[in-house]
């Protein structure tokens, strides 16, 4: 799913206590999270990179600095520059010889497509996005998911009524309630298989939990599992309790933030990303064992970057990381290595988005099959998570 969480709506909805340092004309400023260096700061990460990948690997998210990219940040050596100009962080890959450049996304971008940034800026190597958007884009736009960070989506929807008591999408269709959602393909599949009706979805949705906290929680509204539970019971001051909610993942598998790579790059970056992708799956290991230093650093960044209000806390960053876990989000592939992905599982997805994105008129690539969009060859199948 594409992020949709309008910052200026967000901030004037949450009332957040907390203070923002907006920095939009100033570059380069150093960060201090996590110390001088040592192991603490990336020097564990040692595999040579000089020479094989690009002097700078730029890694394109699509939001904010958030959970979901905490295990890039863990990649970063000491002393990495913050450009409050560019919302981006460079410093080096670890103790590999090149250096890691972290690009926010979403407001930072002007809300492009991180596949549609692929295509404008040839300096990318790796990007953040969804499953279900290299398959929509596979024909005009076509890019490889090389890593499955995720093993289950963390778009959920929650609601507010204590009344009700989903327990699934379909429990939700049932009841005719309103689902408040953005034009996402996704939407067709749950409306084109019957577990949502057309007539219940309102796709007016702003990226704001405003109207949300409005009506009291009575609509349904979609979210991110790592995030608004959290925001809406501490930070949301005309709210400040649970919600409850169902992950759309139980019924709509896709793979969400996958670490993808233009298709007419993979070959020419065959070497680099066979070294590279094991040392993203390594961190990625790392950062849920001992998320801290990626966290205070993320909470550094966002604090200089203008974001016009979105922020992140030590509290929000701990309870995702615990989500992660708990609710199985992050785990091993069913091969038991981290970071793979289920080729039936692809098939299946690729199955139910193409006749709804035939009907909105963004077909998938003809003929469209599971290598065509997913790939384990880059990945080190000695790693897992324990």
């Amino acid at each position: 799913m594409t992020r949709l969480r309008t910052v200026a709506a967000l901030v004037c909805s949450v009332g957040l206590a907390f203070g923002l340092v907006a920095c939009g004309d100033s570059q380069d400023e150093p960060a201090t999270a996590g110390g001088a260096g040592g192991t603490a700061a990336g020097a564990s990460y040692t595999t040579p990179l000089k020479g094989v990948c690009p002097d700078t690997v730029v890694v394109q998210t699509s939001w904010w600095p958030e959970v979901d990219y905490g295990a890039t940040y863990q990649l970063l050596g000491a002393n990495p520059k913050i450009d409050t100009g560019d919302f981006k962080v460079t410093g080096p890959l670890g103790a590999t010889g090149v250096n890691l450049e972290i690009r926010s996304g979403g407001p930072a971008v002007g809300f492009d497509s991180v596949s549609s940034l692929f295509e404008t800026d040839d300096d990318i190597l790796l990007g953040y996005l969804d499953l279900d958007e290299v398959i929509r884009n596979s024909a005009e736009h076509p890019s490889v998911a090389v890593l499955a960070p995720y093993a289950k989506s963390p778009l959920m929807f929650f609601w507010g009524d204590p009344s009700l008591d989903f327990k699934s999408v379909a429990d939700i269709g049932k009841s005719g309630k309103t689902v408040l959602v953005g034009d996402e393909a996704y939407m067709n599949v749950l409306i084109g298989e019957g577990l949502l009706q057309r007539s219940q979805v309102d796709n007016s949705y702003d990226g704001s939990v405003s109207r949300f906290v409005a009506e009291d929680g009575g609509i349904v509204q979609v979210g991110f599992v790592t995030d608004e539970p959290y925001r809406l019971e501490h930070d949301v001051k005309e709210w400040a309790k649970p919600v409850k909610y169902v992950l759309v993942g139980d019924e709509y598998p896709a793979y969400a933030n996958v670490l993808a790579v233009r298709k007419d790059k993979l070959a020419a970056n065959q070497d680099c990303l066979t070294a590279l992708v094991p040392l993203f799956q390594r961190a990625m290991v790392d950062y849920l064992a001992d998320p801290k230093r990626a966290n205070d650093l993320m909470i550094e960044v966002t604090s200089k970057l203008d974001t016009a209000g979105y922020e992140l806390s030590t509290g929000l960053l701990e309870d995702g990381n615990t989500r992660q876990q708990e609710l199985g989000l992050v785990a091993n592939g069913t091969d038991g290595v981290f970071g793979t992905f289920d080729t039936s599982r692809v098939q299946s997805l690729i199955g139910r988005l193409t006749p709804a994105l035939t009907t909105a008129g963004t077909p998938p690539a003809p003929g469209l099959k599971p290598a065509d969009v997913a790939t384990d060859e880059f990945v080190d199948r000695s790693i897992s998570l324990k």
